[in-house]
């Protein structure tokens, strides 16, 4: 089965704006990509990626003030198979969680 990945993100920002976007196919299923997908910003700004801890690609740009498109179209190939479902799964609340869950160092609290 072929999945179609890609989105079309628009913003207006009242001045430059950094971001860190986490909008591509985890490096896991790259041998599963079919139509390769290739980010583009209008206007054109430069981009630059890197994996963070989690082993995401993480795309660093700096959009400009005003109206700012991402975007991006590719095709998946995924064998259909559901996720398992583990019904004793519990959600735990922010507070519960250990320090390296949290994404900030305990100084910055």
């Amino acid at each position: 089965m072929h999945i179609r990945v890609g989105y079309e993100l628009q913003y207006d920002f009242p001045q430059p704006t950094p971001i860190i976007a986490n909008l591509n196919v985890h490096y896991s299923r790259a041998s599963d990509i079919v139509q390769p997908y290739q980010m583009r910003t209008m206007p054109p700004v430069p981009i630059s990626a890197y994996r963070d801890g989690f082993g995401n690609w993480c795309t660093r740009l700096v959009a400009p003030t005003g109206l700012f498109t991402i975007t991006a179209d590719g095709i998946v190939a995924d064998s259909g198979t559901v996720d398992p479902v583990v019904y004793g799964a519990v959600q735990h609340p922010l507070i519960e969680l250990p320090e390296e869950a949290r994404g900030r160092k305990r100084s910055e609290q």
